[in-house]
């Protein structure tokens, strides 16, 4: 199995070039339309439309734990995809939640301001101004997006295999030059190992956001993905009855079938 990933600048095609690649390798194709299935699905959607790559905002990130919840949502919706195999994801930082896997291709669409501009403006029917600010304003979210989640630049080349300038390259000529980067003998597929190692990832993720949804302090509480479904947490809790509800929050998590609490009780004063 094997994974490809997509990030474009906004009036590049990239989106195009993308399901293109998925359906000439017959793979599944995961974009936005497919993260918000998935997360409804796994009953993760708690407004993560709006958390679509962007950046919180300076009142959000300093007074809320939201947006580390979504943040682990989403990841954790995007490692479980993954575990299914040959999918090409579109965005969402992908490319980073991916990178350490060899069975995956990273690929970057670029073009020039001018041509973007141009793209814009034919796709969505605006003037250059209106063009110009779609450009900006997408730039911005998904620099602010990569800065908060991975605190890595977006447009890092170090970050891709394959970048792809639509400035000269046709679409057709762009689709080909992926499917046979992707078909390599370079790149190699996923082993089992890689299959768990998705496995624990996303139900991490789902551990992690569901602490921060019990407003536990995640200062003090620790948990680790052991095997495939069980979870052990260690840490500190301000009383048994803070203890016992931290095991049973994570028991409900769906993919958990054990728990190991390894908690220590600060003081149970409180319970008595």
């Amino acid at each position: 199995m094997n994974f490809i990933t997509f990030s474009e600048m906004v009036g590049t095609r990239g989106e195009d070039i993308a399901k293109q690649v998925a359906a000439a390798l017959k793979y599944a194709y995961f974009g936005e339309q497919q993260l918000y299935e998935s997360a409804a699905h796994n009953s993760f959607f708690l407004r993560l439309a709006q958390f679509d790559e962007r950046s919180p905002t300076l009142i959000e990130r300093f007074f809320s734990d939201k947006p580390k919840i979504y943040l682990d949502r989403l990841q954790s919706v995007i490692f479980a995809e993954a575990q299914k195999g040959d999918t090409v994801f579109f965005g969402r930082g992908s490319q980073l939640l991916l990178n350490a896997f060899g069975c995956a291709l990273h690929v970057l669409v670029t073009g020039s301001e001018k041509k973007r501009i141009q793209s814009v403006m034919e796709q969505k029917k605006v003037e250059k101004e209106i063009a110009k600010k779609i450009i900006e304003r997408s730039d911005h979210d998904k620099h602010g997006f990569l800065r908060f989640a991975f605190d890595e630049d977006w447009l890092n080349i170090k970050l891709y295999d394959l970048v792809i300038n639509t400035d000269k390259l046709s679409l057709a000529s762009a689709v080909k030059l992926v499917v046979d980067a992707a078909t390599s003998d370079e790149i190699g597929s996923c082993g089992i190992d890689s299959i768990n190692l998705l496995g624990r990832l996303s139900l991490q993720r789902k551990v992690e956001s569901a602490l921060l949804e019990m407003d536990v302090n995640h200062s003090h509480v620790f948990t680790k993905v052991e095997g495939v479904e069980t979870v052990r947490i260690s840490g500190l809790a301000n009383s048994l009855s803070e203890k016992e509800m931290i095991a049973e929050g994570i028991q409900k998590i769906p993919g958990v079938k054990h728990v190991i609490n390894d908690i220590q009780v600060l003081s149970v004063a409180s319970d008595f």
